[in-house]
């Protein structure tokens, strides 16, 4: 009898796992099995980690067009797994009831939202299986980890976080001073403008945390942050240093994917249980999801204008202390949607607000991550906050964000991530 096999008669709820519905999501290939990614050790790490990386894999090969919407992905497979791992049934053994529900649930989870991957994912599941013994507790582990899948699927049905619901058409206002234009060299449409509309999962409403408004313009904060991105910010900059410049390029790329590798470090490093890993990778990710609901809410509230357009653009403030450049051009280009507050600074501002509630200052050790957007260069870290300080500085000296944007972004996510955490009870029931 093949494994294949094994696993289809001792799991009598085996066909159901590959009758999951479509949504739109990101596909992976290559994705591994739990026992490979750990180097073919046992235990709750793992499996945590195992999976970790096949949801990984399933989201980077072929990730949607909306960075959010890549975090759904991860808050709906982890949040279904927690939720499938909180409670064992008595009489059972919980190690191979919660490691089954957890291969079950995230397996369910991803089988709808990465379609492209689902023979692969088969895979992984089966090797996952094959690891735990047959019986009563991996029977229930399986039928928990497929019902608590499904129920979320149902449930986010139509949330307004697919790509097309994250980013309609939508006309900005006519230009004036202050006001976001699309912004050089693309002038691409507004992105992120529908986001605010989506169904978060713990927030009672997108606008639940809204900012107050960015410094005014003619205010001394609104003058300090423009001298400082077209002093620090150009593509020609004469004051930036060299160690400033390789900062702004590691933390251009998608924070979505520079965390990613924190929040495994976490894990490697975490000594917690099964349950308390999986629910730390489920309350990360939705406290991502709803803090770029929020992120997006007051970008559109207030549609302040980005530094480009500012310094180099055709509309002047109206403010003679302030410069006005046409010649200047920002070390990166500008992503197409609002400066206050970047969206980069609340992925980071969430992530640290929950890796310091539940994990510590740091994991316990150093850890090394890369960057997508400085290929073959790594960063080593002991604690979480200087990620932070690093990505604020950043996108300063990227020439794509003002300071005041970058720390309302912090501001705003680590409110959202606590809010978010308060919640995490009637999240994980």
């Amino acid at each position: 009898m093949t494994a294949t096999d094994r696993t289809r008669t001792s799991i009598s709820r085996r066909t159901v796992l590959a009758a999951a519905p479509v949504a739109a999501a990101a596909g992976a290939v290559g994705v591994s099995s739990p026992a490979a990614a750990s180097g073919g050790g046992g235990g709750a790490r793992a499996a945590v980690l195992g999976w970790f990386d096949a949801t990984d894999a399933a989201v980077t090969a072929a990730p949607a067009s909306a960075q959010v919407t890549n975090s759904r992905t991860w808050a709906i497979a982890w949040l279904a797994a927690a939720r499938a791992v909180r409670r064992v049934p008595h009489g059972v053994n919980a190690k191979d009831y919660r490691e089954a529900a957890l291969a079950a649930a995230v397996h369910r989870a991803l089988y709808a939202l990465a379609p492209t991957q689902q023979a692969a994912l088969d895979a992984t599941l089966e090797a996952a299986l094959d690891e735990i013994p047959d019986g009563r507790a991996k029977r229930k582990g399986v039928a928990a980890g497929v019902d608590r899948a499904d129920d979320l699927l149902a449930d986010r049905t139509g949330d307004g976080l697919d790509p097309a619901s994250v980013s309609p058409p939508w006309t900005p206002p006519a230009a004036a001073p202050g006001v976001w234009q699309p912004t050089p060299p693309a002038f691409a449409p507004a992105a992120q403008a529908g986001t605010r509309f989506a169904v978060p999962f713990a927030l009672d409403s997108g606008d639940q945390f809204r900012l107050d408004p960015p410094p005014a313009l003619g205010t001394p904060q609104y003058r300090a942050d423009l001298d400082e991105v077209h002093a620090y910010g150009g593509a020609g900059s004469t004051v930036r240093t060299q160690a400033q410049t390789d900062t702004a390029q590691f933390w251009y790329g998608s924070s979505f994917v520079l965390y990613n590798p924190v929040l495994r470090a976490a894990l490697e490093h975490h000594a917690g249980s099964l349950r308390d890993l999986v629910e730390l990778v489920a309350l990360f990710h939705v406290a991502s999801v709803d803090t770029q609901i929020a992120t997006s809410d007051s970008k559109y509230a207030y549609l302040w204008w980005r530094p480009v357009t500012a310094i180099a653009g055709a509309v002047e403030d109206g403010d003679p202390a302030t410069v006005q450049d046409p010649s200047w051009t920002p070390f990166h280009n500008t992503p197409s949607h609002p400066d206050y507050p970047s969206g980069h600074n609340t992925y980071s501002g969430a992530a640290e607000e929950v890796l310091t509630q539940l994990v510590g200052d740091g994991p316990g050790a150093a850890f090394t991550i890369p960057s997508p957007s400085a290929p073959g260069v790594t960063r080593t870290y002991t604690t979480w906050h200087p990620l932070t300080t690093e990505n604020t500085d950043a996108r300063v000296w990227s020439g794509i964000h003002s300071r005041s944007a970058d720390l309302a972004g912090v501001e705003l996510s680590r409110n959202v991530a606590a809010y978010v955490l308060s919640r995490a009870d009637g999240l994980l029931a």
